[in-house]
């Protein structure tokens, strides 16, 4: 029996799956899609790190860490990411992660924005990609069992305790029971219910999440949505902070410059976004760079530029509007990265671990998934010692395939993929940069109505193998619970807070400097707040 099953291959899963294999322990991992595909390949500025024991600096990472946060992160867990930071990238170093460096050999750092210091390790503006080829190719040379395209169903719960998950197997359509000691969630977050107005991967629809609210689990912070402020106008795909951290600058069609490109992505992304709705244009401009550093430092930005925008950065001006790019939010855990739900542990972006609050600072995604993954696998091992073999009953296997089963005899009355469209059009204008109860409460109609009329959605194709249109109705029905639960969380939060931004409450208020919690209650999304540090 596993001792751990980790769900998701990005950069969370596949960390946590080296490491659990460095401390002996029996591990798999399940992911829905393959490895390389995920979204840490998107992280491409720079991972956040102090490599030298000055106390004074490792502080000031803690002390920029905390005011992104706007009150919401927890300093006990901020102060344990900031601290390990320098052994992150030592570890990342050591198994061969070609990080850029400096004349003198050194690992090269470079500021991002909300950062007061140089201290984003990076690799040209590949760094995340490079991280996630590395740590896939270890986990290959260590033999690390990986399962491809099963796309999670739901989590095997009995009395509040996980033992395992249901998987659906995407080549053959057959469902499997999947059983451990203990469960880390590692599956990403959920930036593509903003369908076609989001930097993330396609598979970034929060599938995980949306199974832990299933299983009665706990979520927090959903409503916190990072948009980053420089993405390509037509394709969404994201232009690095790094640009801008190097001296790129943004302008309107004009010429003027309007915002300090190096505040923190929640006041550049509404200052992009206010001038866009005055209908100016505007541009990442980094032609002062010139086509030597681009070309060793941005080469990838210049790749992407011309080929989704037909510009070349090093004598054109970039169009750009603000795209989601980061999820906050996702499940609620305590500081041993807990669940609610006993023995299901949650690392990465679909994890709420009090790190980054109202607003992520630049480079802090890499590292808190690296810096965190010895902590979840002690963690997880610690539970599955304690519980040790098990037999169980459960009919969760059988539930599942009567719902496969109903899901093939639906009437195809409406088309669920131009309500995908729609939902993506929707939250980014109701739940966007800017935020208004009435518009909320519209999206959040739509959203249920969506829900009521998912029976009549059915699907066209009907084959029994590697049915793609069954796995995206699917992932839709996901969308639309998570759309439901992050709607609620935006409407309850009667403020305006980092990402979050209300027009009918624009400034912060002290009473909700605390962490919302969405769980439902017989099929009822329920909602709360409590002091960023309580239990869950």
């Amino acid at each position: 029996m596993l001792d751990i099953l980790i769900i998701g291959g990005g950069g969370a899963g596949l960390s946590t799956a080296l490491r659990a294999k460095e401390m002996k322990a029996k591990v798999a991992l399940y992911l829905k899609s393959y490895p390389t595909r995920s979204q840490t390949s998107m992280a491409q500025g720079g991972i956040n790190a102090v490599l030298s024991d000055d106390e004074e600096k490792i502080n000031s990472h803690i002390k920029d860490t905390l005011s992104s946060s706007k009150g919401l992160g927890d300093e006990e867990m901020i102060s344990f990411m900031c601290k390990e930071a320098k052994e992150a990238i030592s570890w990342l170093d050591k198994i061969g992660v070609p990080f850029s460096r400096t004349e003198d050999g050194k690992i090269a750092q470079r500021r991002l924005g909300g950062a007061k210091d140089n201290r984003a390790c990076y690799s040209q503006d590949y760094t995340g990609l490079k991280i996630l080829h590395t740590l896939y190719d270890q986990c290959l040379k260590e033999d690390i069992e990986i399962h491809n395209e099963k796309f999670l169903l739901n989590f095997i719960v009995e009395e509040g305790e996980v033992f395992g998950a249901t998987f659906l197997d995407m080549k053959s359509m057959q469902i499997e029971s999947v059983y451990a000691k203990s469960v880390i969630v590692a599956g990403g977050g959920f930036g593509s219910l903003y369908w076609g107005f989001s930097t993330n991967s396609k598979h970034s629809t929060g599938d995980v999440i949306a199974a832990v609210l299933r299983a009665g689990g706990k979520l927090s912070n959903l409503e916190f949505v990072q948009f980053h402020p420089t993405s390509l106008k037509k394709s969404s795909i994201l232009i690095s902070e790094s640009a801008r951290g190097a001296g790129g600058v943004i302008i309107n069609q004009k010429g003027e410059r309007f915002v300090d490109e190096l505040m923190t992505r929640d006041e550049v992304s509404r200052a992009v976004f206010e001038e866009i709705e005055k209908g100016n244009d505007v541009f990442l401009d980094i032609r002062e760079l010139g086509e030597d550093f681009i070309e060793e430092n941005l080469p990838q930005e210049r790749k992407l530029s011309i080929f989704y925008e037909g510009v070349d950065p090093v004598y054109d001006l970039v169009p750009i509007k603000p795209a989601v790019h980061y999820t906050m939010g996702g499940i609620a855990v305590n500081r041993d990265l807990e669940s609610s739900i006993k023995g299901l542990f949650a690392i990465g972006e679909c994890s709420e671990a009090m790190t980054h609050g109202a607003n992520r600072l630049g480079g802090n995604s890499l590292l808190e998934l690296v810096a965190f993954s010895k902590k979840a696998v002690l963690n997880a091992l610690s539970f599955a010692k304690r519980r040790g073999d098990f037999k169980i009953e459960s009919n969760q296997e059988n539930k599942d395939n009567n719902f496969k089963e109903a899901v093939y005899t639906l009437p195809n009355k409406i088309d669920f993929y131009e309500k995908r469209e729609m939902l993506g059009k929707i939250l980014y204008r109701n739940c966007g940069v800017f935020r208004e109860e009435i518009n909320l409460k519209a999206a959040l109609s739509y959203v249920r109505q969506a829900q009521k009329e998912l029976a009549f959605m059915g699907i066209d194709d009907k084959s029994r193998v590697y049915n793609t249109n069954f796995i995206d109705f699917v992932e839709f029905g996901n969308m639309l619970e998570l759309s439901e639960a992050l709607l609620v969380a935006a409407i309850s939060r009667r403020e305006s807070r980092g990402a979050h931004f209300r027009v009918d409450y624009p400034k912060s208020n002290k009473e909700y400097e605390r962490r919302s919690v969405i769980w439902k209650e017989n099929g009822v999304i329920c909602g709360d707040f409590i002091r960023v540090g309580d239990e869950i």
